[in-house]
């Protein structure tokens, strides 16, 4: 028997109506935006699911254009991210999808765009009580649900480079709870994601690019 605590019975301190529907895809687009440096000029939503049929009555587009602009599930701003979105000049977009089944119920690709011209695509999973879950990055299949503080190392796969990565967390440290690595295939682009039990430091991620082979590093605090 699983057990399931009184929070998630209640849901979150949210933004209504919805636990899946809204603080979770405020949730998920909130993890998305700390991924990718400075402020997002553009996003663009693709709904799944039922996301895709019930996005505007259940305020899930308004959840995650909230979350994309770092609003948390219980900001009251949500509710108006609309007109703030389009006062700070954020060009955003939602296109249902109904032609991809083979999908969780509530998915959703966030394709965005930052002031430097960097461009990161994510796909997340509202899985219920306002909890989410990223399950991809670009084309790569990811799991990350951004509850522990995170370090996320987009590298080639070469030998040395999770010794680099773990070398350098040590060196902080940095008390490892998790740590698992994705990639396209042998020899491609791979993700190491290393979730720690304590908050990382900050400055951890310029060590992490010493690495010639380390193309970026993504530092995703709860």
């Amino acid at each position: 028997m699983s057990f399931i605590s009184v929070f998630d019975v209640l849901g979150p301190n949210m933004i209504g109506p919805s636990s899946s529907h809204t603080a979770g895809a405020a949730r998920i687009a909130y993890l998305a935006q700390k991924m990718i440096a400075g402020p997002i000029i553009k996003a663009e939503f693709i709904l799944y699911g039922s996301f895709a049929r019930t996005y505007r009555g259940h305020g899930t587009d308004r959840a995650l254009l909230g979350g994309i602009m770092g609003f948390d599930t219980d900001d009251e701003r949500i509710r108006d991210s609309f007109q703030i979105a389009e006062k700070r000049g954020i060009a955003f977009s939602f296109t249902p999808d109904a032609e991809e089944t083979e999908v969780h119920p509530n998915t959703v690709d966030i394709r965005m765009e930052n002031e430097a011209g960097q461009k990161l695509t994510v796909r997340g999973e509202s899985l219920g009580g306002g909890k989410a879950r990223i399950c991809r990055i670009n084309q790569v299949e990811v799991d990350f649900t951004g509850e522990y503080s995170a370090a996320i190392v987009i590298h080639q796969d070469r030998p040395g480079v999770v010794a680099h990565i773990t070398s350098v967390l040590s060196r902080h440290g940095v008390n490892i709870a998790f740590m698992r690595l994705f990639r396209e295939g042998k020899g491609d682009i791979a993700y190491t994601i290393v979730e720690s039990d304590g908050r990382l430091p900050e400055n951890v991620s310029d060590e992490l690019r010493e690495n010639g082979n380390v193309h970026e590093v993504m530092i995703v605090q709860p």
